[in-house]
């Protein structure tokens, strides 16, 4: 009695902007075809950003790796193919054209201790130094440059000198 292959993690490329489309669709093409017992999980991670229009604030979701769909699988010709026939999706990345290579141990728990780190807390759009040059694009300051001297997060605001 042999022990079933183990399932190794695989980068997927997508077009850009249809990764959550290719992953679902993906899933679909799993089921349709009862292959569940050579794939585990299909993701595309992502974390919850924080930005401000128009004077809201709005969360958004920011993909970590845009345009790439990660697929748990064992892989054989039939997974291969099955992969390779879901609409939109380019190709396998790394390894051979017809034989990709598996993403490390190393890279799937350093991926997948950066979506624990993600928490409930959404992280601001852009970061910002002290010390960086900026350029107000609104209010009464409006084309200015300055210099970024403090930044509190909690609050989404920065204290700019402005020269």
């Amino acid at each position: 009695m042999s022990e079933a292959p183990k399932k190794r993690w695989y980068v997927v490329q997508a077009f850009s902007g249809f990764e959550g489309r290719v992953a679902t669709s993906l899933r679909e093409h799993i089921k349709l075809h009862n292959m569940e017992d050579l794939f585990g999980e299909v993701m595309v991670p992502t974390e919850e950003v924080v930005e401000i229009r128009g004077g809201q604030r709005r969360k958004s979701e920011r993909k970590f790796f845009p345009g790439y769909v990660l697929v748990q699988m064992v892989m054989n010709d039939a997974s291969w193919h099955l992969v390779r026939s879901v609409p939109r999706v380019m190709g396998f990345i790394g390894g051979t054209s017809d034989r990709p290579a598996p993403i490390s141990d190393k890279e799937v728990d350093a991926i997948m201790n950066r979506l624990q780190q993600v928490g409930d807390k959404p992280r601001p759009k852009t970061l910002f130094e002290p010390g960086e040059m900026v350029r107000v694009n609104d209010g009464p300051f409006a084309d200015f440059n300055g210099v970024v001297e403090e930044v509190d997060y909690e609050k989404s605001r920065l204290k700019v000198s402005v020269s």
